[in-house]
């Protein structure tokens, strides 16, 4: 009997403890809850990397009030704000540094090109996001796509290709992305994708360019660029580089004067 009551006992201790350890553990949180609430609040918001929009117009777009608690702020969301009401930036970071700031470093979308439909020139971003609508005739300032039609495009969507171009689609997208990537959006001057068989693209005002819709333009785009920086390229010379052989070389076909 003594050594059942004995058994007894340290069953109660132990309950006890548990119990000790749990109220502990849920006073200690509510402590961490009441201090982050309390404190932690945001008193400055710093932005970083914007040079098309102003840190007043990207504090606006963040939602984010003076005051509000700083690490309970729904990151994604705020994130989704910006490049929504912004369409010209990309893609944001949104880090909260303690006690006060909340810090967004953004990084707006990289030299656009023009898509003309419907009396507008439709900018689409090399990440194939619609950043502006401008009056046609303005096209004129940006390299063009041409031979395929936006399906119901709006500012601030992902530009997307009418159901009979959902080849050239794929092809385009990852082009564009090879060419910012090499940083070449800017030299870019038209991409042709009437062609069902063959995507072709001006280039530095001097040169075309063919290439399959299913290549590997990662790789393309940087065989592209060294081979124009090499010396024989003269700055005068003009012509077709063919890069659709499956084996890597590249035909330069020169213009006859």
């Amino acid at each position: 009997m003594a050594r059942r009551r004995h058994s007894n006992r340290r069953h109660r201790r132990g309950g006890s403890g548990f119990l000790y350890k749990l109220l502990s553990v849920l006073v200690i949180s509510g402590a961490i809850i009441a201090a982050m609430t309390l404190f932690f609040r945001v008193d400055e918001i710093v932005i970083v990397g914007q040079e098309r929009y102003t840190a007043d117009e990207i504090r606006t777009a963040t939602g984010v009030e003076i005051g509000d608690n700083l690490f309970l702020l729904n990151r994604s969301e705020v994130a989704k704000r910006i490049t929504e009401q912004l369409p010209y930036i990309q893609s944001s970071r949104i880090n909260p540094k303690a006690p006060d700031t909340l810090f967004i470093e953004v990084e707006e979308c990289g030299t656009p090109l023009a898509v003309v439909q419907d009396g507008f020139a439709w900018l689409v971003s090399p990440g194939g996001k619609i950043v502006d609508q401008l009056e046609a005739a303005e096209a004129e300032n940006y390299g063009v796509i041409d031979g395929v039609a936006l399906l119901a495009p709006s500012v601030g969507t992902r530009m997307t290709l009418a159901t009979e171009f959902t080849a050239q689609q794929s092809g385009l997208f990852s082009l564009l992305s090879a060419l910012d990537e090499q940083n070449m959006m800017g030299d870019v001057d038209g991409i042709h994708l009437e062609d069902l068989g063959v995507l072709s693209m001006d280039y530095a005002g001097r040169f075309r360019v063919l290439l399959h819709y299913d290549a590997d333009f990662d790789l393309k785009m940087k065989s592209l660029k060294a081979i124009l920086a090499r010396d024989e390229i003269q700055d005068n010379m003009t012509g077709t580089f063919d890069m659709r052989r499956d084996d890597g070389k590249v035909n330069l076909i020169p213009n006859r004067r």
